[in-house]
């Protein structure tokens, strides 16, 4: 195996395909092929996996018998999760034998699998299915970008001027706790009883975001009762402990939480949305390789970093920060206005031959 090569790490959870991260070559024991499915035993949810992966605890694995196209394989993967009700009913330690013991229904012609219905039937599933979600995605879009005016994407002579500038501008070194203070935000119920105090989901019960070991997603896993945390805005998220997420930093805009692995910085200047996103890509590239699951980003050894940061007359130059920033916030919206722009034909058609 090539030095680089990623594997992905399966986890019993049922988000994001059952993926927490990537990991390199552990070993070949462990290792487990593609083209079969996992099955985690958290909410019983069946992948199929494309890649060879390593797994944590409860997670099975479910090797086919016979040989299945590839085109049929959402067809079977939904039939799989069709059982997990029945899974669910059941203790871990049976779930083996309740598994092999389960009879599923497919299509059939001449007494044998019929394949082929499978493929026409997922493809026009597909289809219809990309159709409607164009549709949606387009209005949702046009809309967001009506209400953030990023449909304006024309770069402003300072905002060129930034990109422009950027291989030539003087660069300064800071120490991450001459410019930031850690946030002791605490827990302000009672008891805390994971079932009852968190949720994965947003609802209008937990609306508090918060912070944990969490790889992507902003670093949010959970949230909270506004009612059970101390939180604060306009702060920087540093994961300090987590398998691959250590180190990992991220920008939190609104109101933010601490639940556990990770902790909130705030400036001691005067904060913008552009030039936290911008402290938080050159912190994350100070610390990250830094530190590890064996040695963590905890705010005592990440304080005495150092990061670097444009400078104008040997002070931070901010305003560049915000052009550069809003420039590449621009080149990036520009494409999607563009495809925004032209898939509003076709929409409109669209919705005009759904309604006939």
């Amino acid at each position: 195996m090539k030095a680089g090569n990623k594997y992905d790490y399966i986890t019993r959870t049922s988000f994001n395909q059952g993926i927490l991260g990537q990991t390199g070559f552990i070993n070949k024991e462990n290792l487990n092929p593609s083209g079969i499915w996992s099955l985690g035993l958290l909410q019983m949810t069946f992948f199929y996996r494309k890649r060879e992966w390593y797994a944590g605890q409860f997670v099975r694995k479910i090797k086919p018998k016979i040989n299945i196209p590839s085109n049929a394989i959402n067809f079977i993967t939904t039939i799989l999760n069709m059982q997990s009700k029945i899974l669910l009913n059941v203790l871990v330690r049976n779930i083996d034998k309740t598994f092999k013991n389960l009879t599923i229904k497919l299509p059939t012609k001449n007494k044998e699998i019929d394949f082929e219905l499978m493929e026409e039937f997922i493809c026009d599933m597909n289809t219809r299915y990309i159709a409607e979600l164009d549709i949606r995605h387009a209005i949702e879009l046009e809309a967001y970008l009506t209400a953030t005016g990023l449909e304006n994407y024309k770069l402003t002579e300072q905002e060129k001027f930034a990109l422009n500038q950027l291989n030539t501008i003087e660069w300064g070194e800071y120490k991450i706790g001459d410019l930031f203070e850690k946030l002791n935000l605490k827990f302000k119920g009672k008891i805390f009883d994971k079932e009852k105090t968190i949720s994965k989901n947003k609802t209008k019960e937990f609306d508090l975001p918060l912070v944990n070991a969490k790889l992507g997603d902003n670093g949010i896993m959970y949230y909270g009762r506004s009612s059970d945390f101390e939180f604060a805005e306009m702060t920087i998220d540093i994961v300090s402990d987590g398998a691959i997420s250590t180190a990992d930093v991220y920008p939190q805009i609104g109101k933010t939480g601490v639940l556990y692995n990770a902790y909130l910085i705030k400036p001691k200047f005067k904060a913008t949305i552009s030039n936290l996103c911008f402290f938080s890509a050159t912190i994350k590239k100070s610390i990250k390789l830094k530190f590890g699951y064996e040695n963590k980003a905890g705010w005592e050894k990440v304080k005495k970093e150092y990061i670097q940061l444009p400078t104008k007359n040997k002070e931070i130059d901010f305003e560049f920060m915000e052009n550069f920033i809003s420039a590449i916030e621009k080149l990036i919206i520009k494409d999607v206005v563009k495809y925004a722009e032209k898939n509003k034909e076709a929409m409109n058609q669209i919705i005009k031959n759904s309604q006939k």
